[in-house]
């Protein structure tokens, strides 16, 4: 029986996601709820950690999805959408941040810092090769014993 109510538990946690769009939010127009779909898996939640309003339950969130049905019904476009949820709450809810202004450096942080780790590495391969590429010879005394051990 614990078992059982495990797997029912478990089964209902992975598919509560499904039921954050209620189905009063549902538009007629199958185009238009796709774009509203699509707009709201690109916004964060405000209050949630890493959610998208599409899949969280927070009022906020319903609320948010309700506006972007609005808009669209409005007729605005997806990005005049976005620039207004934006406008409001800031870039916090763009799961991709724009590329411009002080995001520039978080876009450009990642291929700076993994371009510095190549350089680095391929520093210290070539010191490495420069320190092991050519032996010492060897003195006289030195190849006089080395002939003496190879004839024994």
């Amino acid at each position: 029986m614990k078992r059982l109510s495990l797997i029912a538990a478990l089964l209902l946690a992975l598919v509560s996601p499904v039921f954050a769009v209620q189905p009063d939010e549902v538009l007629d127009d199958p185009v238009l709820e796709a774009r509203a779909r699509e707009i709201s898996q690109k916004l964060r939640c405000p209050i949630c950690q890493g959610e998208n309003i599409d899949e969280s339950n927070a009022a906020i969130s319903r609320d948010l999805r309700l506006y972007v049905r609005e808009r669209l019904v409005a007729g605005d476009n997806d990005d005049k959408v976005i620039d207004a949820v934006v406008d409001r709450f800031g870039e916090y809810v763009l799961f991709e941040p724009r590329a411009r202004g002080s995001n520039l450096i978080l876009w450009l942080a990642g291929p700076v810092m993994a371009l510095i780790g190549l350089l680095i590495a391929w520093g210290f391969v070539k010191a490495r090769s420069r320190e092991a590429a050519v032996p010492e010879p060897l003195k006289d005394d030195e190849q006089a014993r080395l002939r003496e051990i190879m004839r024994d």
